[in-house]
């Protein structure tokens, strides 16, 4: 399995969910898609997103869904497409991976700078060259300064949950920002798992319509889009997006729950694992999750006191949860699956930095690159980090270079 599954309560709403299925992420984000019924859905196939488009693109033909489904000839026309179909009003999402999300670089800057609430899928991939269709996190990384708030999941579960929830985050008023639902591609995209799914008419009453306040479109509509902003404003937008960025940490955490009383799986901005008595943690993002957890498991059984912290939202980072659950842990490995090339930290080291400096007694910290275009990195390596971990806690010195996991 991708992660360790969590045993799901009974739906605090009563609400009678449908027997389970056996999909893998990429079926189980078609689903949610069906589910939506988006009015626009723009792609381009590139593995490992293909289960996602063609699954939803089944739905289209079979006319199961509404949707307007455009073949587009590139990833930047498919996020070009998603922009304007919100703009005029409509309710728009998109899938890709790594190469593909590079090519709609320019897009996701356009699509905040707008304002406009699109969903993407990004099935995470590694980015050439060598050239490789593998999972790590370098396409993640890549976007993270744009202004989309971020969920990585761990699992074909966790990927559909946060497909249900993604337009009721992006759409809020106190929002309106475009939205990335993360499932690590192959690892989460091509797993076939156990997937409960709520009902139709359930998720179609979550989500609701999109009534946006003003769009191109609109009879009588005085509003401009994409216009130029030169010197004059674009610096109050700019920091316009950064409070609205700021907004949807709350937003995402109201959301979560409420689909985790709808589910009865409850979800967090981060996952907390054996964390109260810890000496020594290590903090994961994805679907490395159930291996970090079995070394936690084999160290604890071994007397050392250590444990796992999760990030499901990447983007806004949710500094005072990570403060909160670091709080009396002496160190802390963080392990990036991407090379942030030049700088003395990689990007969830960076995150972890700043989020605990101004802590009283912050942890050490630790950097531990692994998994780099798909390699797998089995629980002897991440119990090998949680070593290395415990060794810096009693001496209490920082090393000033990552420590590469697996590297031949």
């Amino acid at each position: 399995m991708t992660t360790t599954q969590k045993q799901a309560q009974k739906p605090s709403s009563g609400i009678k969910l449908p027997p389970p299925q056996a999909i893998n992420g990429g079926e189980a984000v078609a689903y949610a898609m069906r589910q939506i019924n988006p009015e626009v859905v723009a792609a381009y196939p590139i593995t490992p997103q293909t289960f996602i488009i063609e699954k939803f693109s089944e739905f289209v033909a079979d006319g199961i869904v509404g949707t307007e489904y455009i073949n587009v000839e590139s990833e930047h026309a498919a996020m070009s497409a998603c922009v304007g179909a919100t703009a005029a009003g409509g309710r728009a999402q998109t899938a890709t991976s790594g190469p593909g999300l590079a090519l709609m670089y320019e897009m996701l800057w356009v699509a905040s700078g707008m304002r406009l609430p699109i969903v993407m899928h990004l099935c995470s991939r590694s980015f050439s060259a060598p050239l490789n269709i593998l999972c790590d996190h370098s396409d993640v990384m890549g976007m993270r300064e744009s202004s989309w708030p971020m969920l990585i999941g761990a699992s074909p579960q966790e990927a559909y949950d946060q497909a249900v929830v993604m337009p009721t985050i992006a759409e809020n008023k106190q929002v309106l920002l475009p939205s990335a639902n993360v499932l690590d591609g192959f690892t989460v995209t091509h797993s076939v798992e156990r997937v409960e799914v709520l009902p139709d008419e359930v998720v179609k009453e979550f989500t609701g319509e999109y009534e946006p306040d003003i769009w191109a479109l609109e009879p009588g509509s005085t509003a401009t889009f994409g216009t130029l902003d030169a010197n004059d404003y674009y610096f109050e937008h700019k920091r316009q997006q950064v409070e609205a960025m700021k907004n949807s940490l709350e937003v995402v955490r109201t959301q979560l729950n409420a689909v985790g009383e709808l589910t009865g799986r409850p979800m967090n901005l981060v996952e907390e694992y054996l964390l109260d008595d810890a000496e020594v943690a290590l903090v994961v993002l994805g679907s490395s999750e159930g291996m970090v957890r079995a070394a936690v498991d084999e160290a604890r059984a071994e007397g050392i006191k250590v444990g796992m912290l999760r990030i499901r939202l990447f983007r806004p980072f949710p500094v005072d949860d990570v403060r909160k659950a670091l709080e009396g842990i002496g160190a802390v490995g963080v392990l990036d699956r991407a090379i942030a090339f030049g700088t003395p930290g990689n990007a969830l080291m960076q995150d972890l930095a700043t989020s605990t400096r101004t802590m009283p007694d912050r942890p050490l910290l630790m950097d531990f690159v692994y998994g780099l275009g798909g390699r797998a990195t089995p629980k002897q390596l991440f119990r090998q980090a949680v070593d290395e971990v415990f060794k810096m806690n009693e001496s209490r010195v920082e090393p000033d270079e990552p420590a590469y996991l697996g590297l031949k």
